[in-house]
């Protein structure tokens, strides 16, 4: 357990709602001679649980210890990664809410001119591989360093060999590459606990669930994977690395498992279990402002926060698995929840914020209607190695119920104070469907009072060939769901309309997929779709094996893999009525 009961009753009287120091000034005033732990991170510090590092720095805080946050440091000099001094115990690194290439970089490898995480928007203060530079960082300002542990997004989807899309190779695990310490996986909570004290008190941390390391010598008791070398070479084992590290994501089922790269092992303990829904509720009754420090506020404010610091986190984990998302390997495939108590409880605290003005902007998760129910046999057994809950058609197994999500959304609405409440995390419009239930009535509840004039959702393609490379069901869901909206609209009597989001040059896609896709929505949906994404090839997800082998990994049959940006681009044009320039090879 995180905290026992009599914890949280201490944590709730003595935490007070003031920021995570971050400067010289603020580690004086709080009479500290330094941080126990300093959190480095590519986000500007914004205050909100739904940014991972300060979500783990309250947890640390709420546990005893002094935490300290440097955000976005300057690369030339010390003097914001020296400001805080040295911390007693760790420095945890991350590279924010967005893997930094990613963040960087579209999909054609062009550079990106904003970032939403960064003051005034501009994107010039996160580096390329910000968790590598920012360890690098560490080591030369302080030769005898406390330990460095990676940590978020960033370092989770690279714990292992992965093909890196930007540089078009296959590379080691990103523990290797930054030379440090230990790397957390995942969401973290608990390993990142259990890590601190285990450095407090003088133990070694190696046993720790949810934790990767290097070793001299492979662990005998874990299953082992292909070597570096042998993955970087051939692509057959590639595959089945990939599928052996995939199938050990679950804490209930997962195996701890071994891969060497060069001379030396990574050791990569079995997942850490999942937060109970007791815990999850007391994370969010830490006290965060809300709000971007004022050291960094002063230099701009961050776009995220429009979105984020009125907004509700009702859920975490993912049923859909999808094979371009990386959810999976970093959030978890089963469905963890909080309390309708505690999100109301929540968002009571939002009406007392100073800049609330009556909306609350989303209410969701990974996937906004997946709140409330859970396959009984994947919280006893670990979630299933030869099906999934959505794919190829969604489980008997699984209780689809949108009822607990209902009442959530009218308990919100109800709330003193609160005028709308909006659901944007974008749907799994098939669940819907699917749910006999109470789908039809989730629909006109949307309708009726949770959409602003658009509704989000992904069909990503329609193409039964592309759908199944996806890892997407195939059928007539989109067309169901599309009369289920029209007609609650028509009832509510008001003009809404939904928005699709579309992927163009996945692995297998060709021109010809896109033009059938072009005709059904042209037939069908009759728009001309603005939301079409060019894909990128994620570490760590199916997709991106597929992009690198150019296979289909379930069959081993070859795929056609548009890798030119000329050719991604036009994709997209097809979709977007774009007339195509070819640019001159070089």
């Amino acid at each position: 357990m995180i905290c026992s009961n009599r914890t949280l009753l201490i944590n709730k009287k003595s935490l007070k709602k003031v920021f995570l120091p971050t400067t010289r000034k603020e580690i004086k005033e709080l009479g500290w001679d330094r941080p126990d732990i300093i959190l480095v991170t590519g986000d500007s510090y914004i205050d909100s649980p739904f940014v991972g590092v300060a979500l783990i720095g309250r947890l640390l805080e709420a546990e005893g210890f002094r935490v300290g946050i440097i955000a976005q440091p300057d690369l030339e000099s010390d003097k914001d990664i020296g400001r805080l001094g040295q911390p007693r115990l760790f420095w945890g690194v991350t590279g924010g809410c967005i893997d930094s290439m990613v963040a960087n970089y579209t999909a054609l490898r062009k550079r990106r001119k904003s970032d939403d995480y960064t003051p005034g928007g501009i994107n010039d203060r996160r580096p390329d591989r910000a968790a590598i530079v920012y360890s690098n960082l560490i080591r030369r300002y302080f030769k005898k360093s406390a330990p460095i542990v990676l940590g978020g997004l960033e370092a989770s989807l690279r714990r292992v060999a992965h093909y890196d899309f930007w540089s078009n190779r296959i590379r080691k695990s990103i523990l290797f590459d930054a030379k440090a310490d230990y790397l957390l996986y995942g969401m973290a909570d608990r390993s990142t606990i259990a890590l601190a004290h285990a450095l407090e008190k003088r133990e070694d941390p190696h046993s720790i669930r949810g934790l990767c390391y290097i070793s001299k010598e492979p662990e005998e008791n874990y299953l082992r994977l292909p070597s570096f070398q042998e993955v970087s070479s051939d692509r057959v084992a590639f595959v089945g690395m990939f599928k052996t590290f995939y199938d050990n994501n679950d804490p209930v089922s997962g195996k701890g498992l071994c891969q060497q790269q060069d001379a030396r092992y990574l050791i990569h303990n079995p997942p850490a279990e999942y937060l109970s829904q007791e815990e999850l509720d007391w994370l969010y009754t830490l006290p965060f402002t809300r709000d971007q420090h004022p050291h960094y506020e002063k230099q701009g404010k961050v776009k995220a926060l429009e979105t984020i610091r009125f907004s509700l986190a009702g859920h975490r984990g993912c049923y859909g698995e999808c094979n371009f998302c990386a959810i999976t390997v970093h959030d978890g495939k089963t469905v963890r929840w909080r309390s309708p108590d505690s999100i109301l409880s929540e968002a009571r605290e939002l009406t007392r914020h100073p800049a609330f003005k009556g909306n609350i902007y989303d209410v969701g998760g990974p996937t906004a209607n997946m709140y409330g129910f859970e396959c009984e046999r994947k919280l006893k057994h670990g979630a299933c190695k030869n099906k999934r809950c959505l794919f190829p058609k969604i489980c008997e197994r699984l209780p689809i119920d949108h009822g607990p999500q209902i009442d959530l959304l009218k308990h919100l609405r109800r709330l003193k104070g609160v005028k709308r409440v909006f659901v944007a995390s974008g749907l799994r419009y098939d669940m819907i469907v699917h749910d006999k239930k109470n789908g039809s009535r989730y629909v006109h509840e949307l309708v009726e009072h949770h959409v602003s004039g658009q509704l989000k959702i992904a069909p990503e393609h329609v193409e039964g060939r592309i759908l199944k490379l996806m890892g997407k069901p195939a059928g007539d869901y989109l067309e169901s769901f599309r009369a289920m909206f029209e007609q609650a609209t028509r009832a509510a009597g008001k003009e809404q309309f939904l928005t699709y989001y579309f992927i163009a040059a996945h692995p297998g896609c060709t021109d010809e997929d896109m033009l059938i896709l072009k005709k059904y929505i042209g037939s069908h949906l009759k728009i001309n779709p603005e939301q079409v994404q060019i894909f990128t090839p994620l570490p760590s997800t199916w997709s991106a094996v597929m992009y690198y082998t150019e296979m289909d990994p379930f069959t081993g049959k070859k795929l056609a893999v548009q890798k030119h940006p000329d050719g991604k681009q036009r994709q997209k044009d097809i979709l977007q009525k774009k007339p195509h320039r070819s640019r001159p090879r070089r």
